[in-house]
């Protein structure tokens, strides 16, 4: 299976996941990396699913924006009201946040209806 394959199969995988997780009554947000400045862990498109019993899959990066990404999900699914998160860090602050290096990440998280 190629690169390209695989990451399709593992997109396909989060999807049904989500789609699992709704048809069995849950909660699900969805949360899609839209798109990256400079350095950064996942590329476009990236997505975590959660659902309002905090079971995940997928990522959108790592450390503390993937926790703040789920924080904003649970929200996210009580409010209906999607939302666009920024997250940006300058180099010398970015392992602290799960970033390789200096980067800027935008993501956007909706309630799965």
């Amino acid at each position: 299976m190629t690169d390209s394959s695989l990451v399709q199969q593992e997109e396909a995988d989060i999807l049904r996941q989500a789609a699992d997780w709704k048809a069995q009554g849950r909660s699900v947000a969805i949360a899609t990396v839209v798109s990256t400045w400079g350095s950064a862990p996942r590329p476009a498109g990236s997505q975590l699913v959660v659902d309002g019993e905090m079971n995940m899959i997928g990522s959108v990066s790592g450390g503390c924006v993937e926790s703040a990404v789920v924080h904003e999900a649970l929200e996210i699914m009580e409010s209906g009201e999607p939302k666009l998160l920024e997250f940006g860090v300058s180099n010398s602050a970015a392992w602290d946040v799960g970033l390789a290096c200096g980067g800027k990440i935008q993501v956007f998280v909706e309630r799965l209806n």
